[in-house]
């Protein structure tokens, strides 16, 4: 069942860019009234649902709270509720197998900074950078099957291009302090049409307030690289 009218929401995680940015994203593209809560970690991790974050939160002045878990279940809950997903289950999971992409593609990035040995690290580094290779060509194809005009589906802001759109400042802007030379990485391989659907993200009018809380992706993969002496 679809969200009641005019909910408010809470949505807990760590004060810091993480897996919970596409909720935070399609919390303020929904235009619905919310609020970041950032408990006091780990002194509040037995009272979270699984012990572990995100968390959302949707009061209703006449029912009880709903709470639910886990980044991608979140995502969907709200791209459901919100019409960010087609109803159609085939074209529905077209784009969710996007953001399942993605997620493999984190964790093979984390892989690689715990690693225990440097033979390790760059096992686990070479894995994540051949299936970065992988992800960009998917996502470019997709792209440029829709015309390559900002978007992955239609003419309008999609839950594909939210959360391809998080998963690159997740890694690019949110990875920086454990790996400092991910932009160096990541910026090369990006192509222009995964430029322009960052750029057309960035742009939504619903987008502003949120985006000016923080570092622009656009703006930082569209910076010319210095030249080196």
């Amino acid at each position: 069942m679809a969200a009641s009218k005019n909910p408010q929401y809470t949505l807990r995680y760590f004060d810091r860019i993480g897996v919970a940015e596409g909720s935070k994203l399609l919390l303020s593209v929904a235009n619905v009234e919310w609020a970041e809560e950032h408990p006091e970690w780990p002194l509040e991790k037995p009272n979270q649902p699984f012990g572990r974050m995100p968390v959302l939160i949707e009061k209703h002045a006449n029912d009880k709270d709903f709470v639910i878990c886990e980044s991608g279940n979140i995502e969907r809950y709200l791209a459901r509720a919100y019409g960010f997903i087609p109803s159609d289950i085939r074209q529905a999971a077209l784009q969710e197998q996007l953001r399942d992409q993605a997620s493999d593609m984190f964790a093979a990035f984390i892989s690689q900074l715990v690693a225990k040995s440097e033979e390790d690290r760059r096992e686990n580094f070479a894995k994540f950078d051949g299936l970065l290779d992988k992800l960009v060509e998917v996502q470019t194809k997709q792209i440029n099957a829709n015309g390559n005009i900002g978007y992955m589906f239609g003419d309008r802001l999609s839950y594909a291009d939210i959360v391809t759109y998080a998963f690159y400042k997740i890694i690019v802007v949110g990875m920086v302090k454990r790996q400092a030379n991910i932009v160096n990485i990541v910026k090369p391989k990006l192509t222009p049409q995964l430029i322009k659907l960052i750029a057309t993200v960035e742009a939504n009018p619903l987008l502003a307030s949120y985006m000016a809380r923080g570092d622009s992706l656009a703006a930082i993969v569209t910076k010319p690289t210095p030249a080196r002496l």
